[in-house]
């Protein structure tokens, strides 16, 4: 998985335990001397790997609750990930992205700042969703490229107006300071699930419309503002149903990846589409090769030919360390 042995790799994250106990100052002298990187490059897409999950206690990955559960392990995913030079950079909470600041994993790299986590996993107040991780004055303070915020919308819910102002306010905010927002909107409900509910996303094609256009609309100014959209089945009607930059989320990992590749390489194809957020089909792939999965997100998002396997893809873009 990563070209990192694991008796180093295990000193290395030793050595991060120890600074965080006994330097934590460090954390802050990582961001502030973490070398930075314009949002977009030359061919104006970008491919983020997303590790924001564990914050809202959503550990599961498939059949197994606990995938996620590991800190060691996910670091190192996200490692083997970032190995990769032609990953654009990470959205993560606090605690990965101030990870991976240690450990110098972000240099050169957009660092996205993930800003609400408070609408825990299967909790009765899911759709209150306020923040609870970044808020502006952090991303400005540790000098991140972007903030994130999830906008889940349950009609029946009334926590969701409380996220739509708090989402609203934060937009304006992001704004008035320069900085990109995206945000990632859903229209949601609760179905049982035995003795309690879950929150689930509407993922019809009107339904992620309706999402767009709620989204577009959030505060004050939507110059800052990007969006965070998953694939449906009619994304021409989707990418069409605003102007603003959107990015295609991943979701969970899949028991068919080649159909999802191939889903997101035809959403790519469209107006205003700029690349991918993906997390757990990158870092938890059905096979547990995270370069071979990376190495065919790469070869979507910057150009290189679809439809070739990951060893392919990596042999013909000169991937380090992606194996079949």
């Amino acid at each position: 998985m990563s070209t990192i042995p694991d008796d180093d790799f295990a000193a290395v994250l030793a050595e991060l335990r120890e600074v965080r106990a006994c330097e934590p100052h460090r954390i802050d002298m990582s961001h502030a001397d973490r070398v930075r990187r314009p949002l977009l490059q030359d061919d104006g897409r970008l491919l983020i790997v997303a590790a924001d999950h564990p914050a809202r206690g959503a550990l599961g990955i498939g059949d197994d609750p606990m995938a996620m559960s590991s800190r060691d392990d996910l670091l190192r995913r996200l490692a083997a990930a970032l190995e990769n030079d032609e990953v654009d950079g990470v959205l993560g909470t606090p605690d990965v992205l101030d990870d991976l600041a240690l450990l110098g994993l972000l240099d050169g790299r957009v660092a996205i700042a993930s800003l609400n986590r408070g609408g825990l996993a299967g909790a009765s107040f899911e759709m209150d969703d306020r923040l609870t991780a970044h808020r502006l004055a952090d991303v400005l303070r540790d000098r991140l490229d972007m903030g994130k915020a999830l906008v889940r919308i349950d009609l029946d819910d009334p926590g969701t107006v409380r996220t739509l102002e708090t989402i609203a306010a934060e937009v304006s905010a992001f704004a008035q300071a320069d900085v990109p927002i995206l945000l990632e909107p859903f229209i949601s409900r609760r179905v049982p699930q035995g003795q309690r509910t879950r929150v689930v996303n509407d993922l019809s094609t009107e339904a992620v419309v309706r999402s767009v256009a709620i989204a577009s609309g959030l505060g004050g100014s939507s110059r800052s503002t990007w969006l965070k959209v998953p694939v449906v089945d009619d994304m021409a009607a989707v990418a069409a149903a605003t102007t603003l930059p959107m990015l295609l989320l991943g979701g969970d990992t899949s028991a068919d990846p080649e159909g999802a590749f191939r889903s997101w390489a035809d959403a790519l194809a469209l107006p205003g589409v700029r690349g991918l957020v993906v997390g757990r089909s990158l870092l938890y792939p059905p096979d547990g090769d995270v370069d071979g999965a990376v190495a065919r997100a790469v070869e979507l998002v910057h150009g290189n030919p679809v439809g070739e396997t990951p060893a392919e893809a990596a042999d013909a873009a000169g991937v380090r360390g992606a194996s079949a």
